[in-house]
């Protein structure tokens, strides 16, 4: 069946019918919506909608993050032609997930884009959707938390990184990818008390509550003490997922604008997010890719991985 549907899927984005299951559109070919699937702005029976919200104007040090939604697309579709190895179900079969596309803003005004994120996050949730953004650099979480606080409470966080985020800034008019957890600590849409972060490698004093799990001590004590840790902090709590790709060693995921060296192995990654699962997770994001940097494409692969892991993260209590 798979040969003959591989003989004559293509643009899968568009002519697919059944929103749901695998596609063999060759990897190669066609339309390249995230999974092969459909692309639309109509929601309605829809799971989970991924979209791609390209902006990278609050870097610290390189850009090409607005590229990454494009990019994490193309290296996702490798994937769907079979369930995500490890999980058991396939996701894709038990969900309807839709690609939303990307989020239209003017670049050049960069102080309207955060309530932009925000509103756009928030059709997805009002819609009934659960969202899985593609950045894009970190600073966009802060308003999709804003969106999501907004509908469900202040957010229990489970955040993948190299750095903790939480640098200083009560200027609310600045725009930096390095003080996301800050505000949103500040402003209490983030409870710090049930929020953890993963992978941390660098230095910043000021954590605000948050729990660090930095990245030597899951080297030494495994990915199962790191699982219990998380699941402690967290409990029953809902649940946000941000996953910066820095939180990987650069010998994984070279192509992103802060790499340090330390990082997470991919194994490490994957067997720490499948490890989650039971947790109720309402939202995620993969941020932080920057294809420029990624010559060979490693980066954006180990992106397209880690959402998927997240759409079979987020289905498994719906399986």
């Amino acid at each position: 069946m798979a040969l003959e549907d591989a003989k004559n899927q293509v643009d899968q984005a568009f002519t697919r019918g059944d929103p749901r299951g695998p596609s063999f559109e060759n990897a190669f070919g066609g339309a390249t919506s995230f999974l092969r699937r459909r692309y639309g702005k109509d929601l309605a029976g829809v799971d989970l909608a991924v979209t791609g919200i390209p902006f990278d104007q609050a870097v610290t040090n390189r850009p090409g993050a607005r590229f990454g939604p494009r990019a994490i697309r193309e290296a996702s579709t490798l994937q769907p032609y079979d369930p995500p190895y490890g999980w058991g179900y396939d996701p894709l079969s038990v969900l309807n997930v839709a690609d939303y596309g990307d989020m239209a803003f003017d670049y050049a005004n960069v102080r309207e884009v955060p309530a932009r994120i925000e509103a756009h996050v928030g059709a997805i949730m009002d819609a009934g959707a659960a969202p899985l953004v593609l950045g894009g650099d970190h600073f966009i979480t802060l308003p999709i938390l804003r969106a999501v606080a907004a509908r469900r409470g202040p957010v229990a966080l489970i955040q993948f990184d190299a750095h903790s985020d939480t640098w200083a800034d009560d200027d609310p008019d600045r725009i930096d990818h390095g003080t996301f957890l800050y505000k949103a600590i500040r402003e209490g849409v983030v409870d710090p008390a049930a929020s953890v972060s993963v992978g941390i490698r660098t230095e910043n004093p000021e954590t605000l509550g948050v729990t660090i799990l930095d990245a030597p001590s899951l080297h030494r004590d495994g990915v199962d003490a790191v699982l219990a840790r998380i699941r402690a902090v967290t409990g029953d709590r809902p649940v946000y997922v941000t996953f910066d790709i820095d939180a990987l060693d650069p010998a994984f995921a070279p192509g992103t604008g802060t790499p340090v060296w330390g990082g997470l192995a991919s194994w490490q990654a994957a067997a720490l997010l499948r490890g989650l699962a039971g947790i109720e997770l309402i939202g995620g994001d993969v941020v932080e890719v920057s294809p420029p940097y990624d010559t060979t494409g490693a980066t954006a692969v180990a992106a397209a991985h880690v959402a998927m892991e997240l759409i079979a993260l987020y289905g498994w209590r719906r399986r």
